[in-house]
């Protein structure tokens, strides 16, 4: 069980919500209650966790929908307690692409801010700030507010906020992109030991975030630095080029052989310069299991339609 469950499909992208979500649901539900023992409020929070949760989903899409305008395809984007998460294929390989692609999140979230406060202003309701709190107050204004704070949270520069993309584009424009990663995610990692240490002494959700941030950049750097060590062996050096094949009339002993002197687990059987069929690891330790190494491969490989062509580089070893 993945413990999520699909929403729908929309511009093309599935969009899951978690099972831990509902535990978020729940306490919100749960704090109301508590706080007013009145259905109407413990409504009326859900309902506005909801909301926030479309602004969510509407940041994740900046991201994805610019993604694909440069050809990168979002897998899904998924919904937790903390956030959304918008998978995507690749990164972008240009920094300015990169630059782009972080920044149309919180340009969601700008553009919702601005349209709520524009209807507001215009029907005249405004209230004081000092009137809201995270659970009262006008729906709308509080809406607008937590979008502002959505921009202002994903803007931090560091791994894994927007903030810390858009530090990474700004200075692989001007350096070795592994190093501005190493760059970016040290800033990260200063933010997350500064957010911990005010987190010690009065506000412990920061040490969540601290937490959040501390492995967020740790695990970009180490996935540049990886990708950067690996992107330029070429693939000769990795791929099977001593290919042992069998006879139909080799016995399971035969491939035994051939399996514990080298790394291959599948085998062509060829015949007269012929590929007739094949022969898998699963199938091999089956019918080793069952009849032993006396059996001849002919009666457990799987076939090959007539209709393939010679394999000539295939030889019988």
């Amino acid at each position: 069980m993945k413990w999520q469950w699909k929403l729908g499909n929309f511009a093309g992208i599935d969009v899951y919500v978690h099972a831990t979500f509902l535990l978020l649901i729940g306490w919100v539900g749960y704090s109301h209650w508590l706080e007013n023992q009145l259905w109407s409020e413990v409504f009326s929070g859900i309902l506005f966790i909801l909301a926030l949760f479309a602004c969510v989903v509407l940041h994740e899409y900046g991201h994805a929908l610019t993604a694909r305008k440069y050809g990168i395809k979002t897998r899904d984007i998924t919904l937790y307690p903390i956030g959304g998460v918008a998978r995507l294929e690749r990164m972008p390989e240009k920094p300015v692409e990169e630059l782009w692609v972080a920044l149309m999140g919180p340009a969601v979230n700008v553009v919702i801010a601005a349209a709520l406060f524009t209807f507001l202003y215009l029907t005249n309701s405004l209230v004081p700030l000092s009137e809201l709190t995270v659970a009262s107050g006008s729906f709308l204004e509080r809406l607008m507010m937590i979008n502002i704070s959505l921009v202002l949270f994903n803007l931090i520069p560091a791994f894994p906020m927007d903030g810390g993309r858009v530090l990474r584009a700004f200075l692989a424009m001007r350096m070795d992109y592994v190093r501005a990663t190493q760059i970016a995610a040290t800033i990260g990692q200063g933010m997350a030991l500064l957010f911990g240490l005010v987190g010690l002494f009065g506000n412990a959700s920061l040490l969540f975030i601290a937490f959040f941030i501390w492995i967020g950049a740790s695990q970009e750097a180490g996935m540049t630095q990886m990708k950067n060590a690996i992107s330029g062996i070429p693939v000769g050096r990795a791929m099977l080029t001593d290919y042992k094949s069998l006879s139909p009339r080799d016995t399971l002993a035969r491939m035994s052989q051939l399996i514990l002197s080298g790394s291959q687990h599948d085998f062509p059987v060829i015949d007269n310069d012929r590929v007739i069929g094949v022969v898998t690891r699963d199938d091999f330790i089956k019918a080793l299991t069952q009849h032993g190494e006396g059996i001849a491969i002919s009666a457990i490989m799987k076939r090959i339609c007539p209709k393939w062509i010679r394999m000539k580089w295939w030889r019988t070893p």
